[in-house]
């Protein structure tokens, strides 16, 4: 006989060996779902992070003395913007809020200049609880109401550190660096050039 009769032909399948990994016995299959019932049916939350304070967010602590003020009567602030400079003492009391000796709604005339001040009060929920001695110079009352802004954040802060994270969203720490841009030599103003004329 030939090698040729010998070769199976082409149609019939080769005769393997039984596949051991994929037999399986009841007993195994009983294991599996033994198993499957003894499984989690979902996997344990996770507990949430605490949310970060947003900047529309009112703080609801209620603000302590972080300690005893420096000078043994006052917590001191001070604030820039632009040319205005502005000296801030806070202590605990009935809520006074004076601007150079003045009440700051009869020292501000503008609403805005006046929610601004109020702004940081409310936001770290010190309204009526403390109270406000403010000496400012230089600028106008935009640049004066900025700098009483930050000199009254920074006061706060030192008066009770829980407040900061409360300021710090509401961006009452950040200095404002912008200013007039200088006049510039040979030119009408900052950028404004002389008028040119060609003939």
């Amino acid at each position: 006989m030939t090698e040729k009769e010998n070769t199976p032909p082409a149609d019939e399948p080769k005769a393997t060996a039984p596949d051991e990994s994929a037999a399986t016995t009841p007993a195994d299959a009983g294991d599996a779902s033994d198993a499957e019932a003894a499984a989690p049916a979902s996997p344990p939350k996770k507990t949430p992070k605490p949310r970060k304070p947003k900047a529309g967010d009112k703080t609801t602590i209620e603000p302590k003395p972080s300690g005893a003020p420096p000078d043994g009567h006052w917590w001191w602030g001070t604030g820039r913007r632009k040319t205005a400079v502005a000296r801030v003492r806070i202590r605990p009391g009935d809520g006074k809020f004076l601007v150079n000796k003045k009440a700051h709604d009869i020292y501000f005339t503008e609403d805005r200049d006046r929610a601004d001040l109020l702004n940081v009060l409310d936001k770290t929920n010190t309204t009526g609880s403390l109270d406000v001695h403010v000496n400012v110079q230089g600028g106008g009352y935009m640049g004066q109401a900025g700098a009483i802004v930050l000199g009254l954040a920074r006061a706060l802060r030192r008066y009770d550190e829980r407040l900061e994270p409360i300021l710090r969203s509401n961006a009452f720490l950040s200095r404002d660096p912008r200013k007039v841009e200088r006049k510039k030599y040979g030119q009408r103003g900052a950028r404004r050039k002389f008028q040119f004329s060609k003939r």
